[in-house]
């Protein structure tokens, strides 16, 4: 009868850490969606235009790059936002607890001052969604 009782509580509680982890908001949705909104596929070639357009005066992304007026992206995906080595990041950033994956890119790259308010980045956002996904897309490839 203890074994039993043990098992269910046991069961109960994975149950409700689970329920909890999947609805926390610094928890990505596993269904590549963001607000109830699917995000595009989208493409590498594209999103490499946009990133020399709109990203490479502050940013680079090669392995041991150098920082500029933003830091180097290397690595970025499954980083904590604030995180980079040898970059000076506001506070805001270090404290935001944002961990960079397709979803929380997603959401930043539309109006990154209103995601992370206090951030240094001077960047107005990418509004089409296409172009956030397309630039996701190539970050994902040049970043790993």
């Amino acid at each position: 009868q203890n074994s039993k009782t043990t098992s269910f509580v046991v069961v109960v509680l994975s149950l409700s850490l689970s329920l909890f982890l999947s609805s926390h908001p610094l928890t990505p949705p596993r269904n590549r969606s963001i607000m109830g909104k699917k995000i595009p596929k989208g493409d590498p070639a594209k999103g490499k235009k946009i990133f020399q357009k709109k990203c490479a005066q502050c940013h680079t992304t090669e392995k041991g790059g150098p920082h500029k007026q933003g830091p180097n992206l290397n690595g970025l995906f499954g980083r904590q936002s604030g995180l980079a080595e040898g970059f000076s990041y506001t506070k805001a950033n270090k404290e935001s607890g944002i961990v960079w994956g397709k979803e929380t890119l997603f959401k930043y790259l539309v109006n990154p001052k209103k995601t992370i308010p206090g951030t240094k980045m001077v960047f107005a956002g990418l509004k089409k969604k296409g172009d956030r996904a397309d630039l996701i897309a190539f970050l994902e490839q040049a970043t790993a």
